[in-house]
């Protein structure tokens, strides 16, 4: 698409053709850029079906016939027969000749009631009665079924920093907590009704030994507003926790008898155990060494354990890969996934904690849980044990006995992901690939049988096509000592494997997430703007190291423990090195290296410590200095400089400046509520001291993720287009 420029460039073109050429590819280049991040011509779409409780189909939002008002429709799952459950006779408001415009919908606890929304307003339909009530409009709209109370009577909500209850009945509003809202107590982050509908259990939030910091709102340039907020830093206080239970009739709250000092640790979970006389309330410590499920008598007050583990490292990591338990056997035992013996595996423990049976006994890692189908006898889970890239769903019988066996199909290679139906009988099925857009499909789960395609994505197929001409190519890049990583590389249109082409590297490398994924949106979901830059005339590549939340082995993911930067920073250095012997074609004279916030962080590591190998850098939104950082993902990995003062040391990249050499720029927003700005203006400070040579672009207000502003989007990856073509120039030689 872009090579022809560059050749005329590398020959004798004079200026003018020059400036043109290099114009006319620019334009070409944001055009593009406004179909991926504008237009949105990549993006797949979801699959909006509903299961219905029964299991017997799915429920859809949509119209009878274009261009007429949408109906909730039901879909059955065995024949795919389609009939109205909501249609528009049954939407007129009451009292008025106005249809119900739905926009959002779902189904209650109970099976004949369903919640619908609207842009102005939101209702209660019976699909038994036909009776469409309107709820009040100072009830926040819930987000999920589960803010209906088993009975569908109530709805739980949060108003400002409190609790309410809603009598849908009678329309009564019952305060649950009554703390001012200026105070530091936040009530109900999480909150859940007990089975009989009779009580609430509730996570409650003590920010005031957190510390204050600034923020700065610049609604009038010469007089902006500063607003106080809570920020909780490396080494400093957290929010101190505590669980309660409060009737739905209001009252005062019981508190949960929590072991350990408040402000001392995290909770993940607040739920009902089985029954409604009991809590389950999963603990970690602050460091995340030390996990607890405890099960809270609400109206004896006992506090027993349930299960507990430690690890040296971290138990886990809070990316919900292994939070969580399910109850099986009428709450007599649970299944719980645990590193503890060194891969993620599912256990079977009783209530009591004193039997505990492990289910999937191979040395290989469940990537994310699945349902447990007590009926059939099975726990299903996604697990991929020789290609750390891809996703199958596998299962395993709940007794423990035979070998796990895989459901997805073995002549699909990729990632799959389902969304289970109610009985474990059906799901809904994405499947793709690097290369290929998702489709979704229903599925019968006894084999995988495909019933019918509910989601083609043929538009995004046919647009995606011309602009992936040839296979992303995969690799393992061995650099010894056993470590073999995980690549992915995207070659240029016009490739010729007898030249030399720049290699661009886009890095992640922390423990939040992988970037080498089989799948349409690996890559972080820039996939579609390297496919671009590769056009260009470079090769683009991707390595995860170790550190990074693989399906290796807890070995594996808890090889930084101490330090986030140097071990990446080693590893991505000696994987480029290892394909520039694997590939002549990799000009090792010409490499450039970009990521984004724990990747920006990387990027700086890469062009301080190794300006040998990396000549080009672009650190978008990085933490420079990790001891300034939040506490609940650094101190994971890390502790606190108090504690590790020497861990710290070495993986700030300000501690490092004085070693790049070549060129280098940071992109940053100063609205950041995170990664604040002003840490990485540090760095732009050190630098200035050290008279580096690099270049900054700060975008007003925008935070971390920099989408605010219209244009932004296209706006920064042109910034690094133009950067990239300058400093690193493109094309085979």
């Amino acid at each position: 698409m872009f090579m022809g420029f560059w050749l005329v460039v590398a020959g004798t073109a004079s200026a003018a053709d020059d400036r043109a050429g290099r114009e006319k590819v620019l334009a070409d280049v944001e055009s593009r850029l406004k179909s991926i991040y504008e237009k949105r011509d990549f993006a797949p779409a979801p699959f909006p079906g509903k299961w219905l409780a029964d299991s017997s189909g799915y429920l859809m939002l949509e119209p009878s016939k274009p261009g007429a008002e949408p109906e909730v429709v039901k879909y059955d799952a065995k024949n795919g027969k389609r009939s109205i459950l909501i249609g528009l006779d049954q939407l007129t408001v009451p009292g008025t000749p106005d249809r119900l415009l739905v926009q959002r919908f779902f189904q209650t606890p109970v099976a004949n009631k369903f919640y619908l929304q609207r842009r102005n307003g939101h209702w209660l339909f019976d699909s038994k009665s036909g009776e469409l009530k309107k709820l009040p409009d100072e009830v926040p709209q819930p987000s999920a079924a589960n803010a209906f109370s088993p009975q569908a009577d109530r709805i739980l909500f949060r108003r400002g920093r409190n609790l309410a209850v809603l009598d849908i009945a009678s329309g009564n509003i019952t305060p649950l907590t009554t703390d001012d809202d200026r105070s530091q107590l936040d009530n109900g982050s999480e909150m859940n009704w007990s089975p009989d509908g009779r009580r609430i259990a509730y996570l409650q939030s003590d920010s005031s030994k957190v510390r204050i910091r600034p923020v700065v709102h610049p609604t009038d340039p010469s007089y902006p507003e500063v607003t106080l907020e809570r920020f909780a830093r490396v080494g400093t206080p957290i929010p101190a926790l505590r669980v309660g239970v409060v009737d739905r009739e209001g009252g005062a709250t019981r508190w949960v008898k929590l072991p350990g000092e408040p402000g001392k640790c995290y909770i993940n979970d607040v739920s009902w155990a089985g029954n409604s006389k009991e809590v389950l309330i999963e603990m970690l410590s602050r460091f995340r060494d030390n996990r607890k499920f405890l099960l809270a008598n609400v109206e004896t007050g006992e506090i027993t354990t349930a299960y507990e583990e430690t690890d040296p490292a971290w138990v886990d990591a809070s990316y919900a890969a292994n939070a969580g338990l399910e109850w099986i056997r009428d709450g007599k035992e649970f299944v719980l996934l645990s590193e503890r013996d060194g891969w993620r595996q599912a256990y079977v423990i009783s209530r009591d904690g004193k039997q505990r049976r492990l289910l999937t006994k191979d040395k290989s890692d469940i990537i994310a849980r699945g349902p447990v189908d007590e009926q059939g006898g099975w726990f299903y889970y996604l697990a991929s044990p020789n290609n750390a890239t891809q996703r199958y769903l596998y299962r395993i019988r709940l007794d423990g006995k035979g070998d796990p066996e895989r459901v997805t199909p073995m002549d699909q290679p990729g990632t799959h992901s389902y969304e289970f139906s109610p009985d474990r009988k059906w799901a809904f099925h994405t499947y793709s690939t690097f290369d290929k857009p998702p489709v979704v499909d229903l599925v019968r789960l006894s084999d995988h049988r495909s019933e019918r395609v509910l989601e083609a994505n043929e538009g995004l197929r046919k647009r995606a096509i011309p602009l992936i001409p040839k296979p992303t190519e995969f690799l393992k890049l061995d650099i010894g000592n056993g470590v073999v990583m995980d690549a992915w590389m995207i070659k240029p249109r016009d490739f010729d494997e007898k030249k030399k082409y720049p290699l661009f590297v886009f890095v992640y490398g922390e423990p939040h997430g992988q970037t080498v994924l089989d799948d349409w949106a690996g890559g972080q979901n820039h996939t579609m703007f390297h496919r671009m830059i590769a056009d260009l005339g470079y090769l683009v590549v991707s390595i995860d190291g170790r550190g990074t939340p693989a399906p290796k082995g807890a070995a594996w993911r808890r090889a930084v423990y101490g330090s986030l930067g140097p071990l990446s920073t080693e590893e991505q250095a000696a994987g480029v090195k290892e394909l520039g012997r694997m590939r002549s074609y990799v000009d090792l004279s010409r490499v450039g290296i970009w990521g984004w916030s724990g990747g920006g962080s990387n990027t700086l590591n890469a062009m301080f410590r190794k300006p040998d190998v990396y000549h080009v850098g672009i650190a978008v939104a990085p933490k420079p200095r990790p001891e300034l950082y939040n506490a609940w993902f650094q101190e994971i990995f890390m502790r606190t400089p108090k504690v590790n003062p020497e861990g710290y040391k070495k993986a700030a990249a300000i501690n490092f400046a004085e070693g790049l050499r070549g060129d280098l720029l940071i992109v940053h927003g100063t609205g950041e509520t995170n990664t604040h700005l002003q840490i990485t203006e540090s760095l732009v400070d050190r630098l200035i001291e050290l008279g580096k040579r690099f270049d900054y672009m700060a975008y007003p207000n925008r935070d971390h993720g920099l989408r605010e502003g219209q244009g932004t989007a296209v706006h920064l990856r042109m910034l690094m287009t133009r950067y990239l073509i300058e400093h690193l120039p493109p094309g085979p030689r």
